[in-house]
């Protein structure tokens, strides 16, 4: 059995928050440089061009790409022959704390509070966790910040099995016409497919960590992405709203067998700063 310090993980989670903050990953910067030479609309490149010249500057300066630093959210891989040792916490409060410490050492807006009184807990927690079980002794920790504006503009659905691939398609593109603006586009559309009512939002949430350009390895489920995101594009929208033929950089799917009598459609977007890194410890 091997053992890490709950220290190890405190350090390792307050350095991702910061960083994911202040630096978006290569493969988003390569496809915002992407959709900023194929931009049919002027004023969508210009646009663009001022959301790549945000992020070099919050890179270099170490400032967040985003006032909106975002709720944390935090997904484990925990090798199943792994142990956390030292002092009193358990795994999740070393994430808490080390949320804790990266939100104030990095100067991050803390986002989080009361649902009816609105009072702020001051120190962005608690992060929302999920943890999967897996072969092995190591610890793997994706970080990705989640702002509200786009958080909000996500969507679930329980549809008829009857309503099928075209009810799925009609669903999400409802959702992103609905949205326009407010998600900051161009945004990354994330859709779970099958499971439960809970399960199929999670799907959805995980499906934006997927690298971009990448396709899912189910052909049908490939061509799907690819059919969603030029439909989507067509809506028009734009970047930052103001029109344009990027308004979303990619569409990700996940997907797994439901109930017999239930297809569960769940929509998470994201906006163009679609932060998240991992580390395994």
């Amino acid at each position: 059995m091997r053992q890490i310090h709950y220290s190890e993980v405190i350090e390792v989670v307050a350095q991702l928050c910061q960083e994911t903050n202040f630096s978006l990953p290569e493969d988003v910067l390569n496809s915002l440089r992407k959709a900023r030479s194929e931009e049919k609309s002027p004023l969508g490149r210009i646009v663009l061009a001022q959301i790549l010249e945000n992020a070099r500057i919050a890179a270099e300066e170490k400032v967040p790409i985003c006032q909106d630093c975002g709720t944390a959210i935090v997904f484990l891989e925990l090798g199943e022959e792994l142990e956390l040792t030292g002092g009193n916490l358990n795994l999740y409060a070393a994430i808490e704390e080390g949320v804790r410490r990266g939100y104030k050492e990095g100067y991050l807006r803390k986002s989080i509070c009361h649902p009816f009184t609105r009072k702020n807990t001051g120190d962005n927690t608690p992060a929302m966790i999920y943890t999967d079980i897996v072969p092995g002794n190591k610890l793997k920790i994706i970080f990705c910040p989640k702002g509200g504006g786009s958080e909000n503009m996500s969507a679930i659905k329980m549809l008829s099995p009857s309503e099928g691939i075209e009810g799925v398609k009609k669903f999400v593109i409802e959702t992103v016409k609905s949205a326009g603006a407010n998600p900051c586009p161009p945004i990354v559309v994330g859709v779970g497919i099958g499971g439960t009512f809970e399960r199929v939002a999670l799907l959805a949430k995980k499906a934006l960590l997927r690298p971009f350009g990448s396709q899912n390895t189910d052909t049908e489920l490939a061509a799907l992405e690819d059919e969603l995101l030029e439909e989507i594009n067509y809506l028009g929208i734009g970047p930052a709203g103001l029109g344009g033929s990027t308004t979303a950089l990619s569409v990700h799917i996940e997907m797994q067998p439901c109930h017999i009598a239930s297809l569960p459609v769940a929509i998470n977007i994201n906006c163009h700063a679609a932060r998240h890194k991992e580390v395994t410890i």
